[in-house]
């Protein structure tokens, strides 16, 4: 439960009246906030509602058009970032934002200034920080070498050790195991108790509940209505987010699969990365007419096993039977080579793998499904393109001027959902997602599932890797972990608790019976 309310009469920060628009867009509407000192504060609302907009103003990425903005009392205009942190500011970004081609240690010197002393200082104050969070980062590796979920980690710390009067969360929890996140919590109710205020997006509403004093929700870039989180179920938040919630909580039916589509046989690959995981004998089969979830902490062998399966890391041509679809040997082949078999793949980072941001949708679209029809003698059948890129506008529901937009003026949820539209689209016989949902609403993540399953209806072989357990228990029918690059046995989810896949994901399972388990 959350600490007791705060009740200092003076507000951290106020916002009155915040305003403002992009070319054919009111992102927010004459917004009010208030935080309290030492309240966590929770922001609610669809992707598209306003809330990044909102945060970016007060963070000072971008300048509101009208309102104005009291900080401690004092009205302020907030410049740009370097002045927030000034002021004790400090955000995470749902997208992150690291130098790839620089270590950990570096990007953190970069945020906090030359006065908190150089990588190599900060080294041991990082190493601490991560031990007492419970979020294991290594100050010297390099970000391009670790998975999202150690990238979120570098997020948090990163802001963590900054000495803070807020900090803004947007999705801080997208990427942890739950026993992470009730880690992540203990310190965010510390660091409350001791006065920081906390502005916390997350989707996840029973966080919400169990975390936040108040609640403010945003629809359509205006404030819907305010409540106390801990006093309303998850339907009731989520009907004040969209309106109507009684199409979202859906309970799949379970289904036993047809014959095996994807067939990885005896699979290890040394990873040439010295921080990387390496995969050990991974069996695996997924069925045509199935959804497989593999559950697993960030940095397990997840994001090796999704490079092997879609063919950006391959296999000597003489193991390319390794990896089989439909029986056909496929290690050793190209992407293309392998989405001409009916493969298509729905990547962990969306923006910058599964999208080019400065690239229209329309463009976007044509990235992957250029094989269906799109391009004829060499030359790009525009209006193919166009017509592509509307359907999937339309279909999945994308909240977006047109499908001229870049791709990265949409939201998180509004691209997943362009995304993963665009690969269904394909009528795919195996689709590869990773985290599906990651950081979308409630009522994306219920579209996106509902697409899901209906791909699995109409035969086709779906396996998902998240870290959202509830979300694996409902839509997979059978389920699994990955530990150490090592897979467990694939189990019905029927017959499935909890605290076996809690087991699975810290290793303890037999890795002999996994072998035998994918024979059957």
């Amino acid at each position: 439960m959350p600490n007791p309310v705060p009740t200092d009469p003076v507000p951290r920060l106020q916002l009155r009246r915040i305003s403002k628009r992009y070319p054919g867009c009111l992102a927010n509407d004459a917004i009010d906030l208030s935080i309290a000192p030492g309240e966590i504060h929770a922001l609610l609302g669809e992707n598209g509602a306003g809330k990044s907009t909102l945060m970016k103003i007060i963070y000072g990425v971008t300048q509101a058009d009208s309102g104005e903005m009291i900080w401690q009392g004092q009205r302020v205009s907030m410049r740009n970032p370097a002045q927030a942190r000034g002021m004790g500011i400090g955000m995470v970004f749902q997208h992150f934002s690291l130098f790839e081609t620089l270590s950990v240690a570096q990007n953190i010197a970069l945020a906090m200034g030359t006065a908190a002393g150089t990588p190599a200082q900060l080294e041991p104050r990082i190493r601490e920080v991560s031990r007492r969070y419970g979020m294991a980062v290594e100050p010297e590796r390099l970000v391009h070498s670790l998975s999202i979920g150690e990238r979120q980690r570098v997020e948090i710390i990163r802001c963590l050790m900054q000495d803070i009067r807020l900090l803004i969360l947007d999705e801080p929890t997208s990427v942890l195991t739950p026993q992470e996140a009730d880690e992540l919590f203990v310190t965010l109710r510390r660091l409350a108790a001791e006065g920081c205020s906390i502005l916390f997006i997350s989707h996840k509403l029973g966080e919400v509940r169990a975390l936040c004093h108040g609640a403010t929700v945003l629809r359509g870039g205006r404030v819907a209505g305010h409540c106390v989180p801990a006093e309303c179920s998850d339907q009731q938040l989520a009907q004040l987010m969209v309106g109507e919630a009684a199409a979202l909580i859906a309970d799949y039916p379970k289904v036993a699969g047809a014959t095996a589509f994807v067939q990885v046989r005896g699979l290890s690959w040394n990873n040439p990365d010295p921080f990387g995981c390496s995969l050990k004998d991974v069996d695996l089969e997924v069925r045509s007419g199935e959804i497989v979830g593999i559950a697993g902490v960030a940095g397990n062998g997840q994001d090796e096993l999704l490079a092997l399966l879609s063919g950006e890391e391959r296999l000597p041509r003489d193991n390319g039977a390794t990896i089989s679809f439909d029986g056909e040997a496929v290690a050793h082949l190209r992407p293309d080579a392998r989405r001409k078999l009916g493969l298509a793949f729905v990547p962990a980072d969306r923006l910058g793998h599964g999208a080019v941001p400065e690239l229209s949708l329309a463009d976007n679209a044509l990235l992957t499904a250029f094989q269906q029809g799109l391009v004829s003698c060499g030359l790009i059948r525009r209006a193919r393109v166009e017509a592509l890129a509307e359907d999937i506008i339309r279909r999945f529901g994308v909240k977006t001027p047109g499908s001229q937009a870049p791709a990265r003026s949409l939201s998180g949820g509004n691209l997943q959902k362009f995304i993963l539209g665009r690969e269904i689209l394909q009528q795919p016989k195996l689709l590869v997602a990773a985290h599906p949902t990651w950081g979308v609403d409630v009522g994306a993540a219920a579209t996106i599932h509902r697409a899901l399953i209906a791909l699995r209806d109409a035969g086709a072989a779906i396996l998902v890797i998240s870290e959202d357990l509830d979300e694996l228990f409902q839509i997979s029918d059978r389920l699994g972990a990955l530990c150490g690059g090592r897979l467990s046995a694939l189990q019905a989810t029927v017959d499935t608790r909890l605290s076996d896949v809690g087991g699975w994901m810290a290793g303890q399972f037999d890795a002999s019976q996994s072998s035998a388990s994918a024979m059957r």
